[in-house]
């Protein structure tokens, strides 16, 4: 079966050219491959395009108005590629952007102003969601993921480490001690994560290999790192969270980090995640450039920072 666009650059090329043969030359193809689109156009539409003779081509009433609506065809076809290819070159149109909400509202959404600056064709629709989103089911373009990827078909690129600190408030610490050992948990106030891919709300995980497990407990759960920040702030226990979290508190004194006779967890990295392809749309790479340029030198999160836990 013939190719149906590739008949209608065949009928309009006859057109302007007035000849099979010269309309073959044009595109390529013998002018037996010519006659044959120009048959198998006419069989479909059950009309005659042209009138043939051993002189002369001429056009029929009926294919001049086919060949309006073909012309259009073709012209609307020819600035769909256009657009596309440009949108692989140049960053522009809508990225949909799906983020964590905490990493996304501390570490994404303060960078948007100078990405846009860059890329001032790219309007960014940034999506705050800690669930696990489907990007060709929902249509994200990108979404960036915290923590050990599974094995799929989704292409990915490293852009951070997501390091872990266990830390209280000054006044939790004065209040309850301080603990030195991962054993002395289970006695304390700890506030649970619910969404966590490793340590649970109920037991924390830590040692170099995620091989120790210790049970905790408190009076607060919640499924955001940020909720958690707050009560732990306020005085109302231990958390365990990413750096990226905690770290202004930390800095300001809010929070102080405990020492543990164990390493914490590394959840693996931050991610950019995007849909297999080979030469994916310019404003994906954009976006994927640019935060991996800010995150070039470590986490602009932990600058002044040093831990004990590592």
């Amino acid at each position: 079966m013939l190719d149906r666009l590739t008949s209608l650059e065949v009928f309009s090329k006859v057109a302007a050219t007035g000849s099979f043969s010269a309309a073959g030359r044009a595109l390529n193809l013998s002018q037996t491959m010519v006659t044959k689109h120009i048959a198998a156009l006419e069989s479909r539409l059950g009309i005659r395009l042209f009138h043939r003779s051993t002189r002369r081509l001429s056009i029929t009433d009926a294919g001049r108005s086919y060949l309006e609506s073909a012309e259009r065809i073709l012209t609307e076809m020819e600035a769909a590629d256009s657009a596309v290819a440009a949108d692989r070159i140049e960053p522009r149109g809508t990225l949909r952007l799906s983020v964590p909400v905490s990493f996304g509202s501390r570490e994404i959404a303060p960078l948007l102003a100078e990405f846009s600056q860059r890329h001032p064709m790219v309007t960014v629709e940034l999506g705050l969601n800690d669930r696990y989103v489907d990007l060709a089911e929902e249509g994200w373009d990108l979404t960036i993921r915290i923590g050990s990827l599974s094995n799929s078909s989704l292409i990915a690129r490293r852009l951070a480490p997501c390091r872990t600190v266990v830390c209280a408030a000054p006044s939790y610490l004065k209040a309850h001690g301080t603990p030195r050992r991962t054993a002395e948990l289970p006695a304390h106030i700890c506030l649970g994560y619910t969404l966590a891919r490793t340590s649970q709300a109920d037991r924390w995980t830590f040692g170099q290999y995620d091989e120790i497990t210790v049970p905790i407990s408190g009076t607060l759960r919640a499924n955001n790192g940020d909720a958690l920040r707050a009560a732990a702030v306020a005085g109302q226990g231990i958390i365990y969270q990413p750096t990226f979290i905690v770290a202004d508190d930390l800095r300001a004194g809010r929070l102080v980090e405990i020492g543990l006779d164990q390493p914490t967890q590394e959840l693996g990295g931050i991610y950019a995640v995007y849909l297999p392809d080979r030469n994916p749309a310019a404003k994906v790479r954009a976006f994927i450039d640019f935060v991996a340029e800010r995150f070039a030198a470590g986490p602009p999160w932990e600058r002044g920072l040093a831990f004990s836990s590592r």
